[in-house]
């Protein structure tokens, strides 16, 4: 355990409390103000920063707890004598000072979660791509797999939408994951992901390469934000189905709603009413617009910088092989993992922390 001591200086490095508790007394004073409610709007909006702060503060205040506390009693281990007995408290704290490191990064990683949607929920959308039936089951891989997370997370994560495949597997689907910083964490993981294995559908047991792209939307994107006119929409009314194209509602009541002037299209069968569902297409709609209008402005700038981007199936992000040997590669950053079966169940923190960090 060398490198212990670097716990306290790097909390220090990458939480700036003087400045956190200047601002906690600055919006404070705001909310004891008798005209502060007048703006709803403006209260709401101080009171979610002042929120979001002393969580903040809390969470480090925990981990600097935690870090003095395993301080002493690494120096009172230094006291004793060599035995069993202090290999053994030794073992344990070097278990405590593994899960304090992963605290501190965890802490630290929602330092660059400073987006104006990072602290929201998020939409989460899967497309089969090219490969047919082992493409729509890599796409049913991919949603378990974030659904995991999710729930490693303490997220919730419900459907918005369902396109089953016809043999197994999906088109496509969309996730609501409702949790703190869960757009923040999320983003980066939209594009195209490759899997290459031996198909579990070939009489062959010849190896397949299959493709489906995840889409990342933040779900607090508001009217203001971005205008849509009822003359660009066109609703179609559906019945829900599951699997196999069964129908588990025998009223039309899931929505799909098309922008005309985008082709983009939103839908929605999780509600049981049909205005429900029509509200929550909207929703999904508007944060598909706002997306599309980042992407535009981000292409612009990638012209005067000179460069050019490449798009659709392209752009691949992570391949993840199982056969003829197993890894994880995030084509982005290089974090790399044996492990493909800790990964398709969830476990993305490693990827998704050097993606955020911009490691390489």
């Amino acid at each position: 355990m060398k490198n212990w001591k670097v716990g306290s200086d790097f909390c220090r490095t990458v939480f700036d409390l003087p400045t956190i508790l200047n601002e906690i007394k600055q919006l404070e004073a705001k909310t004891v103000a008798p005209d502060f409610w007048q703006d709803t709007n403006q209260a709401q909006k101080v009171s979610q920063r002042l929120g979001d702060l002393k969580e903040e503060l809390a969470g480090w205040q925990k981990v600097e707890q935690n870090y003095l506390n395993f301080k002493e009693e690494f120096a009172e281990l230094e006291k004793l004598e060599e035995s069993e007995e202090k290999e053994s408290l030794k073992k344990g704290l070097e278990k405590e000072f593994f899960n304090l490191e992963k605290e501190i990064i965890r802490q630290e990683t929602k330092t660059f979660l400073g987006g104006k949607h990072d602290k929201g929920g998020a939409m989460l959308s899967v497309y089969s791509g090219v490969g047919g039936r082992d493409a729509e089951d890599w796409a049913a891989m991919l949603l378990r797999m974030y659904g995991r997370y999710a729930e490693l997370r303490g997220w919730s994560a419900s459907f918005l939408h369902e396109s089953p495949g016809e043999e197994g597997g999906l088109k496509s689907a969309t996730l609501h994951i409702d949790g703190k910083y869960a757009y923040g964490f999320l983003k980066g993981e939209a594009g195209v992901h490759r899997l290459v294995r031996i198909s579990p559908f070939s009489a062959q047991k010849l190896r397949h390469t299959s493709f489906a792209r995840i889409e990342i939307l933040p779900d607090s994107v508001e009217e203001h934000e971005i205008e849509i006119r009822n003359d660009d929409l066109r609703v179609d009314t559906f019945r829900s189905s599951g699997p196999g194209g069964q129908n588990v509602n025998r009223r039309e009541t899931a929505i799909r709603i098309t922008h005309l002037p985008t082709g983009l299209v939103a839908a929605c069968q999780s509600e049981r009413s049909q205005l429900q569902n029509r509200e929550r297409a909207m929703k999904l709609l508007r944060s598909k617009l706002y997306n599309l209008q980042k992407e535009k402005e981000a292409a612009e700038l990638q012209k005067l910088k000179g460069k050019t981007v490449s798009a659709g199936w392209g752009n691949q992000i992570r391949s993840y092989v199982l056969h003829p040997y197993k890894m994880v590669k995030d084509l982005r950053t290089g974090m790399e993992s044996a492990r493909p079966e800790d990964v398709l169940d969830g476990k993305l923190d490693e990827f998704i922390e050097a993606e955020l960090k911009g490691l390489t």
